[in-house]
């Protein structure tokens, strides 16, 4: 049923070895074998434009991490607030949604700060859209998200309101199988 989807993630996964070097296919195939739930994920974050791609590892358990490596932020998650309260709180010209509940449904989690930074470590992403990254509750409260981009070959974390939406941002998602 995935086959198309498995043989992209391995085309994927040969074209940018130096995303994951330490791991095989045959180890990503394995996980992927034995949480098959988590294909239909990898399928959502392919269709939105996420291109997923294998960055990272825990080593005590063998879990691996996917993330989405598309050079923008993906084209199918853009336009979109931050959360739920955000989307309620928009009076007019509201979004098609927001990038907490698309991220919930498709069952990714948005980046952190410190996570995204890792990321542009492994290449240069966002250099011409943005993406809404994981917010601290104190932030939140007070009617603010983050987001970051990459310009200048700097990674750089911005604040806005979190009922803002724009067509050039979105969010990238993460799983860990």
């Amino acid at each position: 049923m995935h086959e198309t989807l498995i043989h992209t993630l391995q085309t994927r996964f040969s074209q940018h070895r130096h995303r994951h070097p330490q791991w095989t296919w045959d180890k990503v195939l394995a996980r992927l074998d034995a949480a098959p739930a988590s294909l239909a994920v990898l399928q959502q974050m392919e269709d939105t434009g996420g291109e997923p791609d294998v960055i990272g590892h825990a080593g005590d358990t063998g879990a691996v991490t996917f993330c989405d490596c598309s050079a923008e932020s993906p084209l199918g998650r853009r336009s979109l607030c931050f959360d739920a309260a955000a989307l309620a709180a928009r009076k007019a010209n509201k979004p098609a949604g927001s990038a907490m509940a698309m991220a919930q449904a498709m069952g990714v989690t948005l980046l952190t700060q410190t996570q995204y930074r890792q990321l542009q470590e492994l290449g240069p992403f966002d250099r011409k859209t943005s993406s809404w990254i994981a917010t601290p509750d104190s932030i939140r409260a007070l009617g603010g998200a983050l987001f970051c981009d990459r310009r200048y070959e700097q990674v750089f974390v911005y604040h806005n309101g979190a009922e803002s939406y724009y067509a050039s941002r979105g969010f990238r998602g993460r799983l860990t199988i």
